[in-house]
């Protein structure tokens, strides 16, 4: 009897391949809907892949070591859920630094410079709050069930987070021997997953680092440097916190806080506002420095490639494509430099 021969291809097409089926599975997380869920479980696989080294030092075994990397992994995730709870829930309360009453002032300075605003862009604008409070609840109730459809969407994505995190959880905890005993097309998509893997992590530390430095150098402005020239802007403590959730959106995330600082700063006066204008500019051009010396060492991407990756996906997939489009530009990009093609 003959003896079966196995067809094995080229380790170059087994590249190909492998490249392939990255591919396709990126842009269906986009189609399906899966990005938070895919990030969830990559960030718990790596809590807990990189806590088992520590772990190591201090004598404990492998598998006793990702099981305390489990236990820590989820107080870290209990911890982290509980203080954006902690801190969101403020800003929908009564207190003076809520997001309401940060809405509530920018409709204030908009109404104030209604005078010096031409006329065409001031008939636009609502007349009063009362007007802005009706636009408000007749947006609601024309879009009532698109937010109601939004609501159960947002729960399925919190669910399909979760599954996920249990599935990354599940995938540390497996006692694997590396790329041992898997076959020739196996141990090159495992080779596409630890890339990934790789550009997640340094893309989400480098943005965590980015944000922090971010909204610490904001802080001081506003609490310190601007009370001691005599001016004292409201609601400084929301406008530190919007300024570190929207910095772990690269680029943009900027755009977006500078916005409501500068819109804040008229209240007070209009040198105040340039002040802050300046100020936030000079931060920024800060940012693209520690972004060049931070992300670009790591990913080897100037701003304005990121810039236009996220457009790309923000066009096709809205806010998922936004979040996913510096991890899928990292990992694409360092697949093409191993390759020596960029």
């Amino acid at each position: 009897m003959t003896e079966s021969r196995r067809f094995v291809l080229p380790a170059d097409k087994l590249d190909t391949v492998s490249l392939v089926v990255a591919v396709v599975a990126m842009v269906a997380v986009l189609e399906l809907g899966l990005v938070v869920p895919l990030l969830s479980g990559f960030l718990v696989h790596l809590i807990i892949h990189g806590s088992v080294p520590h772990l190591g030092k201090l004598g404990l075994p492998t598998k006793a070591a990702k099981l305390v990397a489990l236990v820590i992994t989820i107080v870290v995730v209990a911890l982290g859920i509980e203080t954006v709870v902690l801190a969101v829930r403020p800003w929908f309360s009564g207190g003076p630094d809520n997001v309401v009453a940060l809405l509530g002032k920018i409709a204030d300075i908009i109404n104030e410079a209604r005078p010096k605003l031409p006329d065409w862009l001031a008939n636009q604008l609502p007349a009063n709050p009362q007007e802005i409070e009706a636009a408000a609840l007749g947006w609601l109730r024309a879009n009532s069930h698109d937010l109601q459809v939004w609501g159960t969407h947002l729960g399925m994505v919190l669910i399909k987070s979760l599954i996920a995190m249990v599935i990354g959880a599940l995938v540390a905890l497996h006692d694997s021997k590396g790329a041992a005993g898997l076959g020739p097309l196996a141990t090159k998509l495992r080779e596409r997953v630890l890339v990934f893997a790789k550009s997640f992590r340094d893309v989400a530390l480098s943005q965590i680092r980015i944000s922090a430095l971010n909204t610490l150098l904001t802080g001081i402005y506003l609490a310190i440097i601007l009370p001691l020239v005599g001016i004292q802007l409201p609601l400084i403590k929301t406008m530190v916190a919007v300024t570190f959730l929207a910095g772990l959106l690269p680029i943009v995330g900027n755009l977006i806080s500078n916005t409501v600082i500068v819109i804040v700063s008229l209240s007070f006066s209009l040198g105040a506002a340039i002040a802050s204008l300046v100020f936030l500019v000079l931060i920024h051009k800060l940012e693209y420095f520690v972004n060049a010396r931070i992300v670009g060492s790591r990913i080897h991407a100037r701003a304005w490639e990121l810039l236009l990756a996220m457009l790309a996906l923000e066009a096709w997939h809205g806010g998922a494509g936004l979040v996913a489009a510096p991890i899928f530009y990292a990992y694409s990009k360092q697949e093409l430099s191993d390759r020596g093609l960029v």
